[in-house]
């Protein structure tokens, strides 16, 4: 076990922090079709979503050192190692976003409500976040998901279709610079073109997620807030996007070495 060192168990920690927020994500439009403020509530998942894209930039240098400090004997597989914690890393941030998601759902809620009433001043709502005060509120807004929450949804209500590109898509995000950083140890040849391509594969995911994910998800949303929707099918959707997201962390182990060379 000699490849999990502290610079690993690092990265791995800001992969856990970056998906656990992404997961989160997911529960901004429940809470903005809960208070019924659906454009205040897309302003905070886009703040959410740009942290976690940044975040995801930053620790790509980091993630790039491990080949430069690998050992020259059996380089392949010690990097793979490493690489395979780091996408565990991302399935328990995911795991961690779903057991917070009761409990962000209540206190997305209320911070929605506040960045309305501070007329959409971001900083004026990280400031009351960061209060004492907030943090106390929190804490008794702390609790676990229940089997109650899943009371009223069925399998019909879940769009397979959508499960499985959501899957699919979440697990190139995952293993995007992962694979293009392997692909370089692949193709030493071709490092540089291999190392660049990241950028590429996490752009095109990303693109994907925009196109055909986010759209229903908030037209689902809009539906609920003008009465033309139910917001326990916008619950199911929210739980199923989740779960499809950790199973595509999982499906990201599968990817990774193939990806890599195909990448290569």
């Amino acid at each position: 076990m000699e490849f999990i060192n502290e610079k690993v168990l690092i990265i791995a920690l800001f992969i856990l922090i970056i998906h656990c927020i992404e997961t989160l994500a997911y529960s901004v439009r429940i809470s903005g079709a809960r208070v019924r403020l659906i454009a205040s509530g897309l302003a905070l998942f886009n703040l959410m979503v740009i942290i976690s894209r940044l975040a995801n930039m930053m620790q790509q240098p980091f993630t790039g050192s491990l080949i430069d400090t690998a050992p020259t004997t059996d380089t392949l597989q010690f990097v793979e190692n490493q690489y395979r914690v780091i996408i565990g890393a991302s399935t328990l941030g995911t795991i961690l976003g779903i057991l917070l998601l009761p409990t962000f759902i209540a206190l997305f809620s209320r911070a929605i409500i506040h960045l309305s009433n501070t007329d959409g001043s971001i900083p004026l709502l990280v400031k009351k976040g960061l209060s004492v005060e907030y943090f106390k509120r929190m804490l008794k807004h702390l609790h676990l998901p229940k089997f109650t929450y899943l009371k009223g949804i069925s399998i019909k209500d879940i769009p397979i279709k959508l499960f499985i590109i959501n899957m699919l898509i979440t697990s190139i995000y995952t293993i995007g610079v992962l694979s293009a950083l392997y692909a370089s140890l692949i193709a030493p040849e071709r490092a540089s073109t291999a190392i660049m391509a990241s950028g590429l594969i996490n752009g095109i995911a990303t693109i994907l997620l925009v196109i055909f994910i986010d759209p229903k998800v908030s037209v689902l949303a809009d539906n609920v807030v003008n009465k033309r929707g139910s917001y326990i099918s916008l619950k199911a959707i929210s739980i199923m996007m989740v779960a499809s997201r950790l199973l595509g962390t999982l499906l990201a182990q599968v990817f990774f070495i193939p990806g890599a060379k195909y990448v290569a």
